[in-house]
């Protein structure tokens, strides 16, 4: 019996090499989904939505085959915050995170458009980031520039140097793609994994 086919329906890079681990084969594709947040949309509510939108516009492209769609979202003080897209922005948001906990809302949507099968998973990530100076925002930016990164950091990288703590039931949501929930999602999709 072959196995079922895969689609990963994002074109986030970070997203790509964490479904990797997994050794499954998959193909990539742009979802296309207008990601602007609907007025009093809770950060939840929001990247649910959004794993769930780019999900959908794939699969019905690609009916027989699963896929996945995932969003992240920050939030600070209950507001959902963006993807910087600036040098300005980015330092902007660090230093409004400085001293303070940001969570990280990442949800994931496996759709199988044929049979309407759709299981989802949602992984909250608490960072607490440490007191930033100017200049170690500053430096820290000119490193990895992380504009398109919700947050604006890397936890993969040196963007670790940030923070005090990290309180998450997965690490690898932080980066973008929770493996551990979809990991489970896959195999009752009837994927072995691993």
């Amino acid at each position: 019996m072959d196995a079922p086919r895969l689609i990963l329906a994002s074109t986030s890079p970070y997203r790509r090499q964490l479904l990797e681990r997994l050794g499954l084969p998959f193909t990539v594709q742009a979802a296309g989904v207008d990601e602007a947040a609907h007025t009093d949309e809770t950060p939840t509510t929001l990247c649910q939505r959004l794993a769930d939108e780019k999900a959908v516009a794939v699969a019905r492209r690609h009916p027989q085959a699963w896929v996945i769609g995932s969003d992240q979202v920050a939030e600070r003080d209950g507001l959902p915050l963006g993807k910087p897209g600036t040098h300005a922005c980015a330092t902007a948001q660090l230093r409004a995170a400085s001293g303070r906990r940001v969570s990280f809302h990442t949800a994931v949507c496996l759709l199988h458009h044929a049979t309407q099968t759709a299981w989802r998973h949602v992984d909250v990530t608490h960072v607490r980031f440490r007191e930033l100076a100017q200049d170690a925002i500053e430096r820290y930016l000119r490193a990895e520039q992380p504009y398109d990164c919700a947050g604006s950091f890397k936890s993969e990288g040196l963007g670790i140097a940030l923070f005090e703590s990290i309180d998450s039931q997965d690490p690898t949501a932080l980066i973008g793609l929770p493996l551990i929930g979809l990991a489970r999602l896959l195999r009752a999709a009837g994927f072995e994994v691993p």
